[in-house]
């Protein structure tokens, strides 16, 4: 059974799938930019001789580093390369089958 939505329905859908993109890469690149800062200071700290040993730098050390590269890399895969995994058929599958249990379940009166 095929749902028939029409072209509103799927801008609103399209529209909130497009609403959650764009807070996801937000918050990607705001991490991205924390990342980027804190690596430098911890680079700084391990390397040279400038005294960047303040609060939360003091308690960096290689294995805090080493997981948070994982979490960035990570991110980065799940934002960026599932589109190549899971792609646009992929997407409209889901999509139709995730509505299709809504409307399912929606009780008419």
């Amino acid at each position: 059974m095929e749902t028939n939505l029409n072209n509103e329905q799927e801008q609103t859908i399209l529209k909130e799938l497009a609403t959650k993109k764009v807070i996801q890469l937000k918050s990607f690149f705001r991490h991205l930019f924390v990342y980027a800062i804190v690596m430098v200071l911890f680079l700084l700290r391990e390397y040279t001789n400038l005294p960047v040993n303040f609060f939360p730098i003091r308690y960096l050390n290689w294995v805090v580093i080493i997981i948070w590269s994982a979490v960035i890399a990570g991110s980065a895969i799940d934002l960026f390369a599932s589109y190549t995994i899971f792609g646009k058929e992929w997407e409209e599958r889901k999509m139709k089958s995730i509505l299709e249990k809504k409307y399912k379940k929606q009780k008419w009166e």
